[in-house]
C-alpha cells in the first residue's frame, strides 16, 4: 500500500489513550516543523498552538471540556487557535520577499496593502471565518504529521470556549477553533470506524 494511503487509512480518532506515555517537546517540534508547511490564505499563517503538558493544567482543561476522560489520559492536549487579525502581520511575512529581491518596494507595498484591505473591507465575520478555515487546514496536517511520527490524535469541539479562554489566558484576536488530544491509543477501547458515505453521495461532477 502506498505510504500516504496507509497513513490516511490508519489515522483514527482515538477516544482513549494509554497512560504514562509522555511526549517530549522535541517530538512535538518535529511535528510542528511539518505543520508549518500547511497552506494558508495569502500565506498569513493564521494558526497558533497552545500545547498543554502539565497534569494540573490538563485537569483544568478537562473541566472546560466537560470532563472528557481522554483529556486526562492524553500525553498532550493541543489547543488550536485562529488569529482573526492575522492580516496585520502581512508586512512582516512578506518582507523576506522584499529582502530577497523577489518583490521591489512598490510591489511589496501593493501586496501588503491589497492583503490588508481584502480583510478589512470584508469585516469581522469574514475575519473570524478565515481564522477558523485556516486553523482547520493546519490542524488536519497536525493530525497526519502526528500519525506519521507514531502518535494518535482526536480532534475535539466539545468544550466551553469561554472557560477555555479563561483557563489558558486566551485573549482577542485569538479564536479557539478546536482541541486535539495526542497520545498512544488504547486499542482495546477502539470503536469500529463510523459509516462513511460512498463517493457518489458527496461528490458531484459538473
Amino acid at each position: 500500500m502506498e505510504p500516504f494511503t496507509q497513513l490516511v487509512k490508519e489515522r483514527r480518532s482515538a477516544h482513549n489513550f494509554l497512560e504514562n506515555h509522555p511526549i517530549s517537546e522535541k517530538e512535538l517540534n518535529e511535528i510542528f516543523e511539518l505543520v508549518k508547511l500547511a497552506p494558508s490564505a495569502f500565506n498569513l499563517q493564521h494558526t497558533r498552538y497552545l500545547v498543554v503538558l502539565h497534569p494540573d493544567l490538563k485537569e483544568k482543561v478537562k473541566k472546560a471540556a466537560y470532563g472528557q476522560h481522554k483529556v486526562s489520559t492524553a500525553s498532550a492536549v493541543i489547543v488550536v487557535l485562529g488569529d482573526k487579525k492575522a492580516y496585520r502581520e502581512a508586512a512582516h511575512i512578506y518582507e523576506g520577499l522584499l529582502a530577497l529581491g523577489i518583490l521591489n518596494k512598490h510591489e511589496f507595498e501593493q501586496m501588503v496593502g491589497d492583503t490588508v484591505s481584502f480583510y478589512e473591507n470584508r469585516g469581522e465575520v469574514f475575519q473570524r471565518d478565515e481564522a477558523i478555515r485556516n486553523a482547520s487546514l493546519s490542524a488536519m496536517l497536525f493530525m497526519l504529521a502526528a500519525k506519521s511520527k507514531g502518535w494518535d490524535t482526536c480532534p475535539m469541539i466539545g468544550f466551553d470556549p469561554n472557560e477555555l479562554k479563561q483557563t489558558l489566558n486566551i485573549s482577542d484576536p485569538y479564536e479557539p477553533v478546536l482541541m486535539i488530544t495526542v497520545g498512544k491509543e488504547k486499542i482495546q477501547s477502539r470503536r469500529p470506524r463510523g459509516y462513511r458515505k460512498p463517493v457518489s453521495e458527496f461528490v458531484k461532477y459538473l
